[in-house]
């Protein structure tokens, strides 16, 4: 049975922090997420514009609501606003202490709106602080709950302690606002012991909901009966990645990505069934063996915003000539092909949209077809390479294709050709931005070979 998280906390109506986010995390991170509101904050991208705070009645029903029947594997709170919920919610969360809790002392939004009254700092301190199986402040956070000046690492540990001496199981100070590497420390009462995690700092305004994502990564980990170190490990991967893949939202700071590993797993399908489709028309079109040189053909495609051979789809075995056919050996995979695989990937460093390439025989009749259909054609002389470039495996076709873009202004061409070199077969790239648009020329310099 899938494990489920309860997360108690303020909607934000902008989907970056919040409620909002923490289901987010819960369904990316495959476990079944259910709520209790604690507040209706208007909010978006530049600040707080109102908010409304729920009766503690209502929240400790829908606490109840879900507990008494659905269950939970974990609990976390967010914001809990005021001195009435923080009670409400603790008294209530104290008859189900076997169920582990992650609390982010959510104080201020990441805009510098406050979240939670002046005068609840001392309640959430002395009832619900030592509920807690995990306590995630962030630097400010800690420094209002001990007091302590919280300004580098060494101060994160000390707050982390006396943060676990107000009775948690264990403390996860966050360092988002240290200068450098991100760093967050752990404390579980182990003696001395503190475990730190250090991620490299990504230079984007896009961090809206960073912390609610974090604590609700950890709860969803412990929700599996991940151990709390593990939890803490995966949520701060898991966070750095929706950082890393953020999208601009809004006129100031963005969310973060938290379905981006799901949008990859799509991507990725995507990618495979737009290939197999492709080459199936080829595959059904007479007289496409014409297109395939020496080494046999290959056509690739990448994912948005592919970094590496492993990002870049294409068929292993390549393309075959069978009399004047096309023929495969097996269905497309990713990291199959790094050659073509450069080829894209230099493509897309210089136009994201250019993502699909497919290598075709080079003749003179083929390269006339090419310039009749109105394509931008453009080529690279391989005896200009330079002999480190040679030395190196595969990266001819890289240095060529990157010439070629450099020498038009950046501009991607729809042919890259070259007369090849000793031993190296003279050769076509057919660019688009998928396959069907490659498929869509080949088929149509195929038609004027007729």
């Amino acid at each position: 049975m899938i494990p489920t998280v309860l997360t108690i906390a303020g909607s934000d109506s902008g989907g970056g922090a919040g409620i909002q986010a923490d289901l987010k995390t819960f369904t990316a991170l495959g476990v079944y997420g259910t709520s209790a509101i604690t507040a209706a904050t208007a909010q978006n991208t530049v600040g707080v514009q109102g908010i409304h705070e729920i009766p503690a009645e209502n929240i400790v029903l829908q606490i109840e609501s879900v507990l008494t029947d659905i269950g939970a594997q974990a609990i976390k709170t967010g914001m809990l606003s005021n001195v009435a919920t923080i009670v409400a919610v603790s008294d209530t969360l104290q008859r189900y202490e076997g169920i582990p809790l992650v609390v982010d002392p959510v104080m201020v939004a990441k805009s510098g709106d406050a979240l939670l009254a002046s005068n609840a700092t001392t309640i959430l301190i002395d009832r619900l602080i030592p509920l807690a199986t995990v306590v995630t402040p962030n630097m400010d956070e800690a420094q209002a709950l001990t007091g302590l000046a919280v300004t580098d690492v060494e101060s994160m540990k000390a707050a982390a302690q006396e943060i676990h001496a107000m009775g948690a199981d264990a403390v996860v100070v966050k360092g988002g606002h240290l200068e450098g590497a991100a760093i967050d420390v752990l404390y579980d009462g182990d003696s001395d012991s503190f475990e730190l995690f250090k991620a490299e700092r990504i230079d984007t305004e896009n961090t809206h909901g960073t912390g609610c994502t974090f604590a609700s990564a950890i709860a969803a980990e412990l929700a599996k009966g991940v151990a709390v170190k593990q939890a803490v490990a995966t949520a701060k991967c898991y966070l750095h990645d929706a950082i890393c893949h953020a999208m601009p939202t809004g006129k100031g700071h963005g969310a973060v990505n938290h379905a981006h590993a799901l949008y990859e797993a799509a991507e990725r399908h995507n990618v495979l069934n737009t290939l197999a489709m492709a080459v199936c028309r080829l595959e059904e079109t007479p007289e496409a063996g014409s297109l395939v040189p020496e080494v046999q053909s290959n056509l690739a495609m990448g994912i948005p915003g592919a970094k590496s051979p492993a990002d870049v789809a294409a068929f292993p075995g390549r393309l075959v000539r069978f009399h004047r056919n096309i023929r495969t050996i097996s269905g497309p995979e990713f990291g199959a092909s790094s050659h073509i695989a450069k080829i894209v990937l230099t493509c897309m460093r210089h136009d994201p949209n250019k993502r699909a390439v497919m290598n075709i025989l080079y003749t003179k009749e083929i390269l006339a077809a090419c310039r009749s259909l109105d394509l931008f054609v453009a080529s690279f002389n391989r005896k200009m390479e330079p002999h480190d470039v040679k030395e190196r495996e595969g990266s001819s076709l890289e240095w060529g294709t990157e010439q070629v873009i450099r020498e038009h202004d950046e501009a991607v061409p729809d042919i890259v050709y070259d007369l090849g070199d000793e031993g190296k077969e003279p050769m076509i790239r057919i660019i688009a931005a998928d396959p069907d648009k490659v498929v869509d020329i080949a088929l149509q310099i195929v038609d004027r070979l007729k």
